[in-house]
Order: structure tokens, then C-alpha cells, then sequence
């Protein structure tokens, strides 16, 4: 089971569009995925639209049991492969910025909950998406304990650099002091409009600064990711030219966060304004 949190530091970049386009591409190619809303604004949630739930993710923090986990599951409305640990507003009050760190192995013990579940012959997941919220507080920072590998989204603006910077720092402070299974999987460049000088002139900032962490991959700015959204259908399924471009945009990038979840991948240059920090001075290299 491989676990990737899909994160941003800076609110409105698409991010749970990220997460809801990987669970269509796997539910496309037959991979069962677990899609966990960590963000309390629960759009994801939304979108896949489940069931009604006995309990929520905010009941599963708070006590991580078999039972509690099992009551807050639940079968999208898309269809078999991908269910959905449901969201809840009341996650906001988990949220806190300094956090006991007692309990931020809770979301962790969770998971493990989940592996166990296919051992009562439950079909197991293959994938789990974590979808975090916009801010470094115990929700984003126990998905970073629980998680094998991180992908980090933004836009091609003129603070995209900034937050991915803080995106990545906060993945590479929890990989040196809890979770030393973590890496970062890429920087995924969303809603790119590739005749735009500005968001070209972006995500080559964004190359010099993290390297081969940007992902080759970038999401085209289209009409139709909201329109699905709004419809409560997979991208994959939505049937508009546009769609089509986006979810095959979707299909290279999940390939290619399956190949390298679990994966160490090597550490960029960090540049500022002041100076250069090599990456042989962030990390020690394999081998």
C-alpha cells in the first residue's frame, strides 16, 4: 500500500483537483484507491460523493480503532476502486498549530488499521491519497508521519516558488525527525496555460529552483476539471476534449508518482536570495 500526502502551504492551487484526478486516473487502470480528506473545507468528499457515514475522520483521529475506522469508509459515488475516508468540517478543530505530539501518530495508526482491514478479506488498497489542508498544522503534519511520499502542487505564479519552498521544507523536516521513509515525490505544476510568457517564465523559476523535482507533467488550465468536479464525475469520464487532455496529463503524472512513491529521490539546489545551499549539504548521498 503506498501512501503519498498531496500538499500545498498556499491555499487555491488545485490541490484537491491533484488528488481527485490521481483517484480517477488509478480507478481507470483498475488500482483501488482510498482517497483521505484531511482538508476540513471536505472537497474532495464532495466530490466523490459517498454514502452517509456512521463517523467521520475527525472521529477516527480522535480514536483510531477497527470500528470508528471501518464507520467513517465509505464506496464513492464513482464506482468500485476508489472509496473515501470522509471528511468533516469539525477536522478544523483538530488543526491546531502546535500540536501534542501524542497525537499525531493517530492518523498513522489508522492506516496500519487499514492494511489489517484485507486481512478480514476486504480487497486491499494499492493506493492512498492523502488530501491535506493549506496550512502546517497537525492535520498536514500527521499525514507527513503517515505517509511514504509527498507531492507537493502549485500554480505557475509569483509566489508559487515561496510556497513550494515551504512545502518542501516542512517534507524534509518531517522525514529528519520522524518519518525517515518520506520523500518528495515532485512538484506538480497545475492549471498551466502553455501560451502564457508569465506562467512559462514560472515554472522555469520553479525548475531552477527544485531541479528534477519538478514534475515533466504539467495540468493544462481547463474548463473541464471544474465541470466534472461540479458533476461529481471522474475527469476520465467527463468526455470533453478538454477532459481528455487533462486526464492524460493525470495518467503520465500517476504513472510516474507509483514509480517513485517509496523511492528516495535526490534533493534540489534550495537557492535564496543570499545564496546557494547544495544539495550535498542538505543530504547524504545514496550509496
Amino acid at each position: 500500500m503506498q501512501t503519498v500526502a498531496v500538499l500545498s502551504l498556499k491555499g487555491g492551487v488545485g490541490k484537491t483537483t491533484i488528488v481527485l484526478g490521481l483517484a480517477s486516473a488509478a480507478q481507470r487502470r483498475g488500482t483501488r484507491t482510498l482517497v483521505v480528506d484531511l482538508d476540513p473545507q471536505c472537497n474532495a468528499t464532495a466530490t466523490l460523493d459517498p454514502e452517509d457515514t456512521k463517523a467521520t475522520l475527525a472521529e477516527v483521529l480522535e480514536t483510531p480503532r477497527p470500528s470508528v475506522l471501518r464507520d467513517a469508509i465509505a464506496r464513492s459515488g464513482w464506482g468500485e476502486e476508489v472509496d473515501v475516508l470522509v471528511g468533516s468540517e469539525d477536522l478544523e478543530l483538530l488543526n491546531d498549530q502546535d500540536p501534542d505530539p501524542r497525537r499525531l501518530d493517530k492518523l498513522n495508526r489508522a492506516l496500519t488499521e487499514v492494511k489489517h482491514l484485507a486481512e478480514d478479506g476486504e480487497q486491499p488498497y494499492k493506493l492512498v491519497l492523502l488530501d491535506c489542508p493549506p496550512s502546517l498544522g497537525r492535520l498536514t503534519k500527521s499525514a507527513l508521519r503517515a505517509a511514504q511520499g509527498a507531492l507537493l502542487v502549485t500554480e505557475p505564479t509569483l509566489f508559487s516558488v515561496s510556497g513550494a519552498q515551504r512545502a518542501f521544507e516542512a517534507v524534509e523536516q518531517a522525514a529528519e525527525d520522524h518519518n525517515p521513509e518520506l520523500s518528495p515525490l515532485g512538484v506538480v505544476v497545475n492549471r498551466v496555460r502553455p501560451q502564457s510568457y508569465e506562467h512559462q517564465y514560472r515554472i522555469a523559476e520553479l525548475r531552477e529552483h527544485f531541479g528534477s523535482l519538478v514534475m515533466p507533467v504539467a495540468l493544462p488550465d481547463r474548463l473541464a476539471v471544474q465541470q466534472a468536479q461540479g458533476a461529481c464525475v471522474p475527469i476520465h469520464s467527463w468526455g470533453t476534449p478538454g477532459s481528455r487532455e487533462v486526464a492524460l496529463a493525470l495518467n503520465l503524472l500517476l504513472a510516474r508518482v507509483l514509480r517513485t512513491a517509496g523511492r528516495a529521490r535526490p534533493r534540489p539546489v534550495i537557492r535564496t536570495d543570499e545564496t546557494e545551499v547544495d544539495e550535498d549539504e542538505r543530504v547524504v548521498q545514496d550509496g
